[in-house]
């Protein structure tokens, strides 16, 4: 098996022909996760007692237990279905078009990411990439001229639905990452960090997140924060790798800074169904 060579990655702004290898991208990543995160609303306390409130109702009604149990938890997970990924905006699998509209707005003006990795290609078989050089001189030199009606309403849904930044390898999109508008000044927001099933584990996520994080810095920015769906281990486990540390918990010799609390997001009942992970640049 061939390692992907982080050299020839390509780290830029979503364009307007990227939205939909970014959709089926984001909505490979979110495979599962909703059902996760269902289970997890369904089986907390408050949620448990009004199931079984309800089923004890529409049992005096229906004379049948099994259909008492199971249409309450049914009508719920429809429920949560369509409004989990709406309400929340963590999975972005039903984000709204005019949303990634937004988000490739402009992205033919910002410049890529620095990709550390592109100064240490190697030579192969004598020669330089020059294939992977070229398209990114490409990359840079296009200009593509977008026409809309209201450039105004497009002005204010790219800050509002923010940015997403992507991971080219060879013209295909093998990663994304999206940072969120946000009115605090020194604050960036991360969230919807997905690759490529064939591309994981070897190192995309990091360099993505890493290479968003240096141009935060030099942009002023003095904190990062990571939304993680709640029963992702994984991202748990792959954030704290990075230097995060979960919002809370006391980092070796800091003390916790109260003044600037990120709010999960919450989900059914007012539940959270993110965690926060924080890291100071």
């Amino acid at each position: 098996m061939v390692r992907l060579d982080l050299g020839s990655i390509v780290l830029r702004r979503m364009r307007l022909d990227d939205i939909e290898a970014v959709k089926g991208l984001i909505k490979e990543g979110c495979e599962g996760t909703e059902n996760r995160l269902i289970l997890h609303l369904l089986t907390r306390p408050m949620a448990l007692l009004m199931l079984a409130t309800l089923s004890s109702i529409l049992r005096c009604i229906l004379h049948s237990f099994i259909m008492a149990l199971v249409i309450p938890v049914f009508l719920v997970i429809v429920y949560l279905k369509i409004t989990i990924p709406r309400s929340t905006g963590i999975l972005g699998s039903r984000r709204p078009y005019w949303d990634y509209v937004g988000s490739s707005y402009q992205a033919e003006k910002e410049a890529d990411l620095d990709n550390p990795y592109s100064r240490l290609a190697k030579p192969v078989g004598g020669k330089f990439k020059a294939g992977q050089q070229e398209k990114v001189k490409r990359h840079k030199k296009e200009k593509r001229k977008e026409e809309t009606d209201d450039m105004e309403d497009l002005d204010e849904r790219s800050w509002v639905a923010g940015e997403v930044w992507i991971a080219e390898s060879d013209g295909e999109v093998i990663g994304c990452v999206s940072k969120e508008a946000v009115s605090r000044p020194g604050v960036t927001r991360l969230c919807r960090l997905v690759v490529q099933s064939w591309y994981r584990k070897e190192g995309v996520g990091r360099l993505m997140v890493q290479c968003l994080e240096n141009r935060e810095k030099q942009k002023s920015s003095k904190r990062v924060y990571a939304h993680v769906p709640y029963p992702s281990r994984i991202g748990e486990a792959f954030f704290r790798k990075l230097g995060y540390r979960l919002q809370g918990e006391v980092a070796d010799g800091d003390e916790i800074i109260n003044h600037d609390h990120e709010e999960p997001r919450k989900g059914w009942l007012a539940y959270p169904i993110t965690k926060v992970f924080v890291k100071d640049l």
